[in-house]
């Protein structure tokens, strides 16, 4: 009977925001397996005691990097951990983004400012910032280009955090499109969702926002597989990867592009798709027990 740990976060008083958790945790125990969730950062746990450690709803990882990375890194020496330690710790900057360009992939394009660097912030189109360590449209904007000071302002608060900047035209085929979350599982396609825009206008960049809006089912498209497939070969070192989702938004030219890379903590949408329930359980059965 496999040991299986599911890394979560803790969120204190309020009730835990991770639909897929108690389905997830059921169907394990269901199918056989000795499966907990427990919260990444509780100093109780002996995690080298678990066959697998799964990363799952640790939602708190992006503002807390010096802490959770170490924390990745020491798991992965002590037993095995999906997605691998390497693959985290590349996939959890999304300065990779720049590496998926550099390979050929479609993505949306993307400029980085540092600590200290000067803005130069887009004159002629709507545009957003957000930091490279983020998670859940954390410290994420919209702006239009009258909106310079408000934008450089936003800048600002991260660069004083001593985090580096995203800057990024707006991905105006959201409004049409929507976003769509292609979900493998195992090396297959999983599932596909689609969700509405996250970032809407006049929406502070540190206010509470709602990560997946109208989310509906989704039926991938050839040409958005394609480029799903593509990110996902560029992963350095070609990794074994339990898990992935690839977040696709249309171009200015009308073809999907790579919106972010998900392999660090993604939700898996299980309450929206529960007949591929049974396929992530025997995945992570086989991972525990290799």
């Amino acid at each position: 009977m496999p040991r299986i740990a599911l890394a979560t976060y803790d969120p204190g008083a309020q009730p835990g925001k991770d639909r897929d958790l108690p389905v997830l945790l059921s169907a394990l125990t269901a199918a056989g397996a000795d499966a907990v969730a427990r919260p990444w950062d509780d100093p109780d746990v002996e995690w080298g005691a678990f066959d697998l450690v799964l990363l799952r709803s640790t939602w708190d990882y992006s503002w807390r990097t010096g802490e959770f990375l170490p924390w990745v890194e020491r798991v992965g020496r002590a037993t095995r951990i999906a997605n691998p330690a390497a693959v985290v710790r590349w996939n959890s900057d999304k300065r990779y983004l720049g590496e998926l360009a550099a390979a050929g992939v479609p993505v949306v394009p993307t400029r980085y400012l540092a600590p200290g660097e000067t803005a130069e912030l887009p004159s002629d189109r709507d545009f957003v910032v957000k930091p490279a360590f983020g998670a859940g449209a954390r410290f994420a904007a919209r702006y239009t280009p009258d909106e310079h000071a408000t934008a450089v302002g936003h800048l600002a608060r991260m660069h004083g955090e001593g985090l580096t900047a995203m800057v990024q035209p707006y991905a105006a085929g959201i409004d049409v499109g929507g976003e769509r979350a292609l979900q493998f599982f195992g090396g297959r396609l999983l599932h596909a969702s689609r969700k509405r825009a996250v970032l809407a206008p006049g929406t502070a960049y540190d206010a509470d926002k709602v990560a997946h809006p109208g989310l509906e089912r989704w039926t991938a498209t050839d040409a958005e597989l394609a480029v799903a497939r593509r990110a996902l070969a560029a992963v350095p070192g070609a990794p074994e990867l339990l898990y992935a989702r690839v977040d696709l938004v249309d171009g200015a030219d009308g073809r999907p592009q790579v919106m972010e890379l998900e392999l660090v903590e993604p939700n898996l949408f299980l309450f929206l798709h529960p007949e591929s329930t049974r396929e992530v359980v025997a995945a992570v059965l086989s991972a525990a027990r290799r």
